[in-house]
């Protein structure tokens, strides 16, 4: 039933962004029937294209369902490579019409059974490449060029046409999808992904150019995408794998062997450097009271939005946050003075306290406050000189907050 859409459950700006960029797209795309004209060649190109880009789907439709089950961060899939080669090739509405069927085969081949890719999700996605393909068309449109085959008319133009039109794809891409996400995060790597995400999508992008150059030039060579392709996206596949091996299931924090891992060779860098290291070990006062009372999936909730407060409170990406089990935390800051690693806990403690959820218990919606954590400090070299001395000079101090009144810090230092 509509009223029971998943979409409706979004926060209100999800909710009215994606219907309005849906009202755009549609209007846009109509205003645009009969602007370039839709001749036999420009069909026969919006054939080729669909035909390619289902029997690259279909070859790596495994690989792409393992990859959404995997996934934890932004989803960056193939369809670059046939989207961006159809702002080059096809008028503005076949475009559209490309990325309708991709999206379409998609959902229906490769994600129908992956409960968290929900319906309108696919239309999002599909309606915001819509608008970044017309983004990226206006740039070919405003150097008078109506496609590939003009822009070679004249090379060194053409190809700052190209490579401009490349540009606006990727990032008006970047930027629309943003106000569609329910929590965008606050670092870069939150808003935007990391570099080998952003990497990737260049890179599907460039095979895009140069899969328009091979329709245009020589069409029988364009095939040859299509290995390339499958290999890209398997490695991919073998990337968040490995990500998700050392990923904490509740939370989306580093795990204990994943946070060790990077610990380790943290520690390593700031004894080659004669640097500093900070660690917290940060542990949810009362924690057995809120699944107790409320049930343990609030508690669960409880975790992630813990999880979540740490990491808005935390420097940069470089600061490595896990979850050791339990109600029980860990950060590892590295090249930080003990002052600013003070001044990091406080923030860190001040945000849990604020923390209020609301959940579903015994079939009413109640709420958790009144949340609190201990803390312990630690500072290489001052605490400890290997990992775990550092831990457990961690550890010593957290107990010692736990055992004068929790809420509270204490560092290392001071109980010396």
């Amino acid at each position: 039933m509509p009223r029971n859409w998943a979409l409706w459950k979004q926060r209100r700006h999800v909710t009215a962004y994606c219907l309005l960029s849906e009202v755009v797209a549609v209007v846009l795309t109509v205003r645009r029937l009969g602007d370039e004209p839709v001749d036999g060649r420009a069909t026969a190109l919006w054939a080729a294209l669909v035909v390619l880009a289902v029997a690259q789907a279909e070859l790596g439709r495994q690989v792409e369902r393992v990859r959404r089950r995997v996934a934890g961060s932004a989803h960056i899939n193939m369809t670059s490579v046939w989207l961006f080669a159809g702002v080059l090739l096809l008028p503005a509405e076949l475009t559209a019409a490309l990325t309708v069927v991709l999206y379409l085969h998609l959902a229906v081949r490769s994600w129908y059974r992956l409960h968290r890719v929900s319906p309108f999700r696919t239309v999002s996605n599909a309606t915001i490449l819509v608008l970044t393909c017309y983004a990226s068309k206006a740039v070919l449109t405003a150097f008078g060029m109506a496609d590939l085959r003009a822009a070679m008319e004249t090379p060194w133009l053409g190809s700052i046409a190209v490579a401009l039109a490349l540009v606006v794809h990727f990032t008006v891409n970047a930027l629309l999808v943003l106000p569609a996400r329910n929590d965008p995060g606050r670092t870069f790597v939150d808003l935007f992904g990391g570099w080998a995400d952003n990497a990737l999508e260049l890179a599907t992008l460039c095979l895009g150019a140069f899969n328009a150059l091979a329709l245009t030039v020589l069409p029988g060579l364009t095939v040859l995408v299509l290995p390339p392709m499958l290999i890209l996206h398997r490695t991919v596949l073998v990337k968040q794998l490995e990500t998700a091996a050392t990923r904490d299931d509740k939370t989306g924090l580093l795990n204990s062997a994943g946070w060790h891992a990077i610990a380790e060779h943290a520690l390593a860098q700031a004894e080659r450097r004669q640097s500093t290291l900070g660690l917290l070990m940060i542990d949810l006062d009362h924690f057995k009271r809120v699944n107790d009372t409320y049930g343990h999936l609030a508690g669960d909730a409880v975790l992630k939005a813990v999880a979540s407060a740490i990491q808005g409170e935390v420097r940069d990406q470089n600061d490595a946050v896990g979850r050791f089990g339990g109600e029980e935390f860990v950060v590892l800051l590295p090249e930080i003075s003990a002052v600013d690693l003070a001044a990091v806990a406080e923030r860190i403690r001040g945000s849990v306290r604020e923390i209020a959820l609301k959940v579903d218990s015994d079939e009413e919606v109640r709420e958790i406050a009144d949340l609190s954590a201990s803390l312990g400090t630690a500072m290489y070299p001052a605490a400890g000189t290997g990992v775990q001395r550092l831990l457990d000079a961690a550890d010593m101090a957290l107990y010692h907050a736990k055992r004068t009144g929790r809420d509270r810090i204490v560092h290392v230092a001071d109980l010396k």
